[in-house]
């Protein structure tokens, strides 16, 4: 009863997202470079390089969006199992511990001693749950102060940073604190810059994500009021834009940009509604099935896919042969070759699901 399941759809296909990753879609495009459709597919399984939008930059900050939104259910559910609030933050404090020390350990997992980095998503969400938590006992207006709060004094201290460009990759607020901060951890060698330009304080305007995430959840288990849902998405969406444009402050997801936020957080509305719309009032659910099975397996999903990947591919290789998947060309090996790795991927939380094995922090 306190569970959505249009918010279990949506994770799921933000999880088939990053879980199809294996389908190697650039490597497809790169072997056919006249095909302007594989290309497509290409950028939208891509991360952007630095401003802007694709499909794959959206899997983040849904994830992110999700947590938000799933916290009103989450509390109404251990209220009616009669837990305290100090019990229900000792939880979330409990929780977020957790999500910081996964992340940091799905990061050391090719590392010669601990990696201590925090610009994973599940570090980043632990980072700022606890903050989630407190505002999602008070009353509403205090999340959209806290927002404010969030998008302007995080572009102040951006912008007035004493920099050329302070939203430049590795020369920003950001990095230099991260060349502090992250060096105060044993390392193997000195941390100088994150390759793609990923940052420890995103996890302030991350949590500026969930709190939209946290209003939309509200909003939902009050009314379901779809049009405030697209009108509040589409105004978001409008602000981050004209920020983008005006040369106020980029749309940059790499170093979650206040514009990114807004942006980003406006697509998260949208596509909450749309999935609401589908399932909630057009009570179409069937087809959803698929995505339910990893949607209420999220956190077992994300382990699968960043643990038991190369276990997979080498034992299909082992077994079925070297090239057993190049029978319709080497151009699409590597395309159903993934295809198999994520069938993999969804029948081990299909057996979950029907065993109602859910992973839970």
């Amino acid at each position: 009863m306190n569970r959505n399941q249009a918010l279990d759809a949506y994770r799921g296909f933000v999880m088939l997202l990053m879980m199809a990753e294996v389908l190697h879609l650039s490597q497809v495009a790169r072997a056919f470079p006249e095909s302007g459709f594989w290309a497509f597919l290409a950028y939208h399984q891509s991360h952007v390089e630095w401003a802007g939008c694709s499909l794959h930059d959206m899997i983040q900050p849904s994830f992110s969006f999700l947590v938000g939104a799933a916290l009103p259910y989450s509390i109404a559910a251990r209220l009616a199992k009669g837990q305290t609030e100090g019990k229900l933050f000792a939880h979330a404090l409990w929780r977020a511990f957790l999500l910081a020390a996964l992340g940091i350990f799905l990061r050391s997992t090719h590392s010669p001693q601990t990696n201590f980095t925090f610009e994973d998503t599940l570090t980043q969400i632990g980072l700022g749950y606890p903050f989630l938590f407190i505002l999602g006992w008070r009353p509403p207006k205090w999340a959209y102060y806290a927002l404010g709060a969030i998008l302007v004094g995080y572009w102040l201290a951006w912008a007035t940073y004493p920099v050329p460009d302070p939203w430049a990759k590795n020369n920003n607020l950001g990095h230099f604190f991260d060349v502090w901060f992250l060096n105060l951890f044993p390392r193997v060698k000195p941390f100088e810059a994150n390759r793609g330009g990923y940052l420890t304080l995103s996890f302030i305007p991350t949590l500026g994500t969930m709190i939209l995430g946290l209003i939309a959840g509200r909003w939902l288990r009050e009314s379901a009021n779809l049009k405030r849902l697209l009108i509040t998405g589409a105004a978001a969406i409008t602000a981050g834009f004209l920020l983008h444009v005006t040369g106020v402050c980029p749309i940059v997801k790499r170093i979650w940009t206040p514009a990114w936020v807004l942006f980003s957080g406006g697509l998260c509305f949208w596509f909450t509604a749309a999935f609401y719309w589908v399932m909630e009032v057009k009570e179409h659910r069937k087809w959803a099935f698929p995505l339910l099975v990893i949607g209420m397996n999220s956190i077992a999903a994300y382990l699968i896919a960043h643990l038991f990947d190369a276990f997979i591919y080498s034992s299909l290789k082992i077994h079925l042969g070297e090239h057993f998947f190049a029978f319709l060309g080497v151009g699409f090996e590597p395309l159903l070759q993934g295809a198999a790795v994520l069938t993999l991927f969804w029948l081990m939380l299909l057996w979950m699901y029907n065993r109602k094995l859910f992973l839970r922090i």
